[in-house]
């Protein structure tokens, strides 16, 4: 790789590094501010709302792209909100469910504009 091409690769990372943090900084303080919830909070309550409220909690891992003990804090922490329900999946009992309770819902949906406004201000404003 020439010294040019390995320079441009470099700044394309650092550019994508920066939006992403102006991305997510943005998103945080509002999904905070707003509804009392983080960026990752909401994206663990956006994937139980489209997936017919329940999913296995190894599917959550990879949506929210946290390491599974800090993905099982997540849901602790939703779970003593009264936002998601932990159960055990009756085909595999190691396997444990995630569902949305019906709070779970209602601060997904009030968050959701929130959410879908900031993207659209901060993706705008970088492009």
């Amino acid at each position: 790789m020439s010294d040019v091409a390995e320079r441009g690769l470099v700044r394309q990372w650092h550019e994508l590094s920066a939006r992403h943090a102006a991305v997510f900084g943005a998103l945080e303080c509002q999904l905070q501010e707003r509804h009392g919830i983080g960026v990752n909070e909401f994206e663990a309550l956006e994937l139980l709302a489209t997936c017919d409220h329940k999913c296995r909690a190894a599917d959550l891992t990879e949506a929210v792209h946290l390491s599974q003990s800090a993905t099982s804090r997540l849901v602790a922490r939703l779970e003593r909100e009264g936002l998601v329900e932990r159960a055990m999946c009756e085909l595999d009992r190691r396997g444990i469910f995630v569902t949305l309770t019906e709070a779970g819902r209602q601060r997904y949906a009030q968050a959701k504009p929130t959410h879908r406004a900031v993207l659209e201000e901060t993706l705008r404003e970088t492009d």
